[in-house]
This record gives structure tokens, sequence and C-alpha cells, in this order.
């Protein structure tokens, strides 16, 4: 393909309806796939080419993480970040922007997250509350801590160990390029206080879901039960984990102090922002490409999600400024307080429920900024082999046709539910646990040839689908 980096978009456009002699993917397909080779495809890859050459994405996710930075939902910032994104959507002249209320939960962390090791063996640690904890006594907590591998280990545990105690949950994340492991030991972190309460805990620290080796903790969302009592439950860093299982081969009676001002406060208001590019003959079908806006307040948010508020809008505004849009709708849904529970995204789906059947495919990015290496699909069986066809002039910018397993990614996950088909552009993750949840989440984490890789991908999916004549429904009921 010509380098098409100082063209104009018209011209490129024009090139592609009128057929110049450049080099198509048909005639860089291998034996063994064959790529889609149609107008549409073709188009497609002019796109991505468009957006390789782009630092647009980049400039958006810098301008959120300047202008706003942390923008924890509930707070005062959560609404900067909103009247922020209407603001750089209506600038970018999509066809509508407009924006949704949401109900989401408010908390605060606080002036302090501190705590030692008091004896035998005086030791600072780095800690921090973990999202939708209460606080501690104004006096603090002293207590022995009693250590569990997992999750599972503290549930099978009997109250008489724990009693009194401050459960440490050291369950270690391994590092996978799907971010596997994450899903592994969240578990002890959204469950572990109401678990160690169970059996009379007064607190839970637990080793840090993340896979650096920093000292520093990684923060996300615990939840309580309301027929246990609730007791404070923070993250401690990685090394500090490791220190603690040196001291506990010394001596086992580590008494540890806690002291949190964390604590919830009610109910606030907040906003799904959206923007569409209107659909030229099918402008009531959609196909949605989403991030989420808010992000939690120790880092600037950055990989998460800011990058994917990037990428979903850049990929939109090449699509824009096309001079044919496509036949459907593309919206951009940039959703409220994921972090602390999905909210925006199930607010979306039960407000839109009359018309999720007018929802052709859906996708979110909230995986960082890593290259997309994959993408998945779940629709029709029938169909899925006829969609990967549509969209296999991706593979030419280093994606794999994967499986029709997708979730869709979190803000969308309740979809296929629904009935709505949805795609998983995979990421790779490898480090995104690195920094995930943590004051390292900030610009200097993203790479902008990345960054501009993943709208490309966004905008030949986004695309190619707005213009498929595939029926994608009904999904495969799970079991």
């Amino acid at each position: 393909m010509r380098n098409y980096k100082h063209v104009s978009l018209t011209a490129l456009f024009t090139v592609a309806l009128f057929g110049c002699q450049q080099t198509t993917p048909s005639q860089s397909k291998s034996p063994e796939k064959v790529i889609n080779d149609s107008e549409d495809a073709q188009i497609s890859q002019l796109l991505a080419q468009q957006a390789l050459n782009s630092n647009r994405a980049y400039d958006i996710v810098e301008s959120l993480t300047v202008e706003v930075g942390p923008r924890l939902a509930g707070t005062d910032k959560d609404i900067m970040a909103v009247e922020w994104a209407m603001e750089k959507l209506w600038l970018m002249g999509f066809d509508k922007v407009y924006k949704e209320s949401v109900q989401v939960p408010a908390w605060s962390r606080g002036i302090m997250t501190s705590a030692s090791i008091v004896s035998p063996f005086e030791q600072p640690l780095v800690i921090t509350a973990l999202g939708g904890s209460i606080g501690t006594p104004e006096t603090g907590i002293q207590a022995p801590i009693v250590r569990f591998e997992s999750l599972e280990e503290l549930t099978l545990a009997s109250p008489g160990r724990i009693e009194g105690k401050i459960v440490f949950i050291d369950h270690k994340t391994e590092r996978h390029k799907d971010g596997n492991g994450y899903g592994i030991t969240v578990g002890g972190r959204s469950k572990g206080a109401v678990e160690a309460a169970k059996k009379g805990a007064v607190a839970v620290v637990i080793r840090s879901i993340g896979t650096d080796h920093d000292r520093m903790a990684h923060t996300g969302m615990m939840r309580y039960q309301e027929d246990v009592p609730k007791i404070p439950a923070a993250a401690m860093s990685a090394p500090d984990a490791d220190l603690i299982n040196a001291m506990l081969t010394r001596d086992p009676n580590i008494v540890m102090s806690l002291n949190m001002t964390s604590e919830n406060l009610g109910i606030a208001t907040s906003y799904n922002v959206i923007a569409e590019v209107t659909g030229s003959s099918k402008p009531d079908e959609i196909v949605l490409i989403g991030a989420h806006l808010d992000s939690w307040d120790e880092g600037t948010g950055a990989i998460d999600d800011g990058a994917g508020v990037a990428i979903v809008t850049a990929a939109a505004k090449l699509i824009q400024d096309l001079p044919q849009k496509p036949a459907r709708t593309i919206r951009v849904v940039l959703y409220a307080a994921e972090e602390v529970g999905l909210v925006g995204g199930k607010a979306y789906a039960e407000m839109h429920a009359n018309e999720l059947e007018k929802h052709y495919i859906a996708a979110e990015s909230d995986f960082g900024a890593g290259p997309v290496y994959q993408i998945d699909f779940n629709v029709a069986p029938a169909s899925f082999s006829q969609i990967q066809h549509q969209v296999s002039a991706m593979t030419l910018n280093g994606i794999t046709l994967g499986t029709n397993d997708a979730s869709g990614g979190p803000d969308v996950s309740m979809m296929p539910g629904l009935g709505v088909p949805v795609a998983s552009l995979k990421q790779d993750g490898t480090d995104y646990f690195d920094y995930h949840h943590t004051p390292n989440d900030t610009l200097d984490k993203i790479d902008p040839k990345a960054l501009a890789q993943n709208v490309a991908a966004y905008v030949q999916f986004a695309y190619m689908m707005a213009q498929s004549e595939i029926e994608l429904r009904p999904l495969a009921k799970s079991e």
C-alpha cells in the first residue's frame, strides 16, 4: 500500500472509490487465507492507515490526564471529566453529542491510609484503602495477622484462627498477555472483607492485585454484604507482602497497626457521555464502541481508561470525517463509574432496553494501550465464519482472527445476555497490571505507536460493522 500520510482524507477515498491501481489486500493475500478485498475492506484499510499516521488519540488522552487527571466516580473531578468530554466531542464535530444521568456511589479515601508492623519487627508498610471500604476507628486497629494463600483457603478456615485478627490474603497475580491472572486473584479483593468478617476478623489486608515488584499498592473496588459486619479493607504492595512472609518465618505472632480515614458518602449523579456518527441509510441501527470515563483517584487514569476513551473517540472521528458515511450509526459511549461496579454500563443497558434489538454489535476498549493482537466475536454460530471473513483485512495490520466467545469488555459484558452481539479487540496486557489502579497509571506508560495501532483496529472494526450485511443473531445460548 502506498504511503498516504500526506494525502488528504477526501483524496484517499476518491482514490479508493474510483479505481486507482494501488496494491490492494487481495494482492497480498496468503494462499491459506482469503482476505476480503471488497470496496468496504479497502476503505477500512485506508482508514487504518490514517489512524497509524495520526497522533489524535495521544493528544486526546494527554488532554484528559493533564486537564482533568484522576476522576473518581461521584467526585467533582468526575463531573469535570464529563464537561471535558462533552466539549471535546462537540468540538470534534460529531453529529450528536449528549449525556445521560447515572446514579453512582460516592466514596472518599480520606486524608490518611497507613499501616506498620509494630511487633516483633517494627517496619512501615505501603498500603492503600480499597474502594468502598470503611475507615478504622480514630485510634486505628492493632491486631495479630493471620495469613491465607487465597480467598478459597480463607473460606475453609475455622473462625477460631481468625477472630480478633487482621486477615492477610497473600494471593500472587500471575503475569499473562490476556490478563487471566487478574481474574484468578481479584476475588480476594472484592469478597475478602465479607469472608473475613464472617469469621470475626477486625480487618483484611490483601497482597495487591498486580504483577509489578514496585513498592506501590493497587486499589480497586471491594464489596460488603448487608448481613455481615463491615470491616476495613486495604491492599499492600508486593514487596511489603514479601516482607511479612519473611517475618512470619521468624515469628508467627506478627502484630499490625492499621489506620484509615476512608468513608462512603452516599449517592451522587454522574453521566454516560455519548457521541454519534449518523448512519447514511440505516441510522437507527447502532454499532457501539465504548470506554469508561472514570478512573481511580491515585494515578491520572491514563491506561485505565483514558487510553480507551482516546481510542474509540479517535476511531469514530475518522469515520465522521468520511466523504460518505457508512450505513449504520457509530455510537461512542464513554461510560460512567465502571470502576465502582459497571454502573454506567448497567444504566445504559437499562435506559436503552427498547433499542437493544437495533444494536448491531458492541465492543469496549478497557485494557490499556497495548497493541491489539486478536479479534474475537460473540455472534450467531452460523455467521461466525462470515463475519471473520468480513474483517479479515485486519490481519494485514497484525491482528489474528480468534474465537466466537467474546465478552466485549466490562461495560458491554451484559449485552450478550440481552441478545446483543459483541466483539473483543484483545490487547497485549503483559504489563497492564504493573500499573493498574496505582499512582503509576500515568501518561508516560502509553506508547503513541501502540495507541495508534489500537485506533486502526477500532476504526476498521467499526466501519466494517457499520457496512455489514451479515445477520449476527441469534447468539448461542450460554449453558
